[in-house]
């Protein structure tokens, strides 16, 4: 007899009768399978299905998973076949004696979780005017005058922001300098890989997290700057760099797989930037993607993404001289070639216009420019 197992989700192919889904499992499973430590959803769902973003609908048919969110290792993992529902009460939970398990690995996403952010505008943020010693750069244990504080305690904690980003649609990204304008002549050559588009639209600013830091003197009067005390730092504070409250629980952690809760129009959602490179991305790489929050994605949504057709000149019957008679948009004596399957990603940080998701697999890279649908599309 089981005693004191743990219970999570059943995955399985079968019929509810409020609403049919087919589910597709793995050629071979066991009846039971028992979390480890290190394992994460995405594997999990992974290994027994083949559409992992379906787990959603699976606890539907399992009144025993209290909590699908929260899953440990040790838990078992119940097969269920086609009807069988695994009784309400036949496993009991045991105890919770370590951390719950993931989405997908924290420690490649961590510095997108703490390090960055998306907002609408910044320039009104409370910025850096000069540094200790009159320095260029500074870093913990030195101080930064800021403007703009007014109404803060001393004591009180904030974090140090540097504008990097300008996203937005149809050019997907501009290089920021250290005032927050935009680098002039910076990604020129976006017209060469992303498709046309009728959306025309600022979709935010990230700004990175460079150090963090504590008010010991707030400014009035006639001494205006407050003094910051830096304290952790990745990078050098520079002057220009903004400043927002540090917050105790920015991010979620706790998310599951699960296809898009509203309709992908075509077109609307694209690969803005690939992190750490220049265009293209594989499985691991982070990918900033043009929809967040006002589109209905929350964490852990999945989509898959394509690469956009082409269109091209018919070499038989038409005049083709290059490759350069390959286009992105349609037009006279063009054929039109279907869409490409590159890859699926997971979204694991939303704001209310620009999501960060993660590549967990592909056939193909993904790049800036390149089409997110829903991840059944065909």
């Amino acid at each position: 007899m089981l005693k004191q197992i743990r219970t999570v989700a059943a995955v399985a192919l079968l019929t509810v009768t409020t609403y049919a889904v087919a589910v597709e499992t793995g050629a071979t499973h066991p009846d039971t399978y028992v979390v480890r430590k290190g394992d994460t959803l995405w594997d999990i769902a992974a290994r027994f299905l083949k559409k992992p973003w379906l787990w959603p609908e699976i606890w539907q048919a399992n009144p025993q998973v209290k909590n699908p969110h929260l899953i440990y290792p040790g838990d078992v993992l119940s097969l269920a076949y086609l009807d069988r529902v695994t009784p309400q009460g036949s496993i009991q939970p045991g105890k919770r004696d370590e951390a719950p398990i993931n989405a997908i690995p924290l420690a490649q996403v961590e510095p997108f979780l703490k390090n960055l952010t998306v907002m609408d505008s910044f320039k009104q943020l409370p910025y850096v005017v000069g540094l200790e010693d009159n320095r260029m750069r500074a870093s913990a244990g030195q101080q930064a005058y800021v403007r703009g504080l007014q109404g803060a305690q001393a004591g009180q904690r904030y974090a140090v922001l540097r504008p990097t980003v300008r996203y937005g649609q149809p050019k997907p990204s501009d290089d920021l300098d250290e005032r927050g304008n935009v680098t002039p002549f910076t990604g020129d050559l976006w017209r060469s890989y992303v498709a046309s588009s009728d959306r025309h639209e600022l979709l935010g600013y990230e700004l990175a997290q460079v150090a963090t830091g504590t008010v010991t003197r707030v400014g009035s009067g006639e001494h205006e700057t407050s003094t910051l005390l830096l304290q952790a730092s990745g990078r050098e504070v520079r002057a220009g760099d903004r400043l927002v409250p540090v917050q105790a629980s920015p991010y979620d952690l706790q998310f599951v797989p699960h296809a898009p809760s509203a309709a992908v129009a075509d077109g609307h959602l694209r690969v803005l930037a690939v992190a750490d490179a220049l265009t293209s991305g594989g499985p691991r790489d982070v990918i900033a993607i043009s929809g967040g929050a006002r589109d209905g994605i929350d964490n852990g949504t999945v989509f898959s993404v394509w690469r956009s057709g082409r269109h091209v000149t018919d070499r038989v019957t038409g005049m083709a001289t290059s490759r350069t008679d390959d286009g992105l948009k349609p037009g006279a004596g063009r054929v039109s070639l279907p869409a490409e399957y590159a890859a699926h990603a997971m979204v694991f940080r939303t704001f209310d216009r620009v999501s960060y998701a993660l590549v967990m697999e592909g056939t193909k890279p993904a790049r800036v420019g390149y089409e997110l649908k829903h991840p059944d599309a065909q």
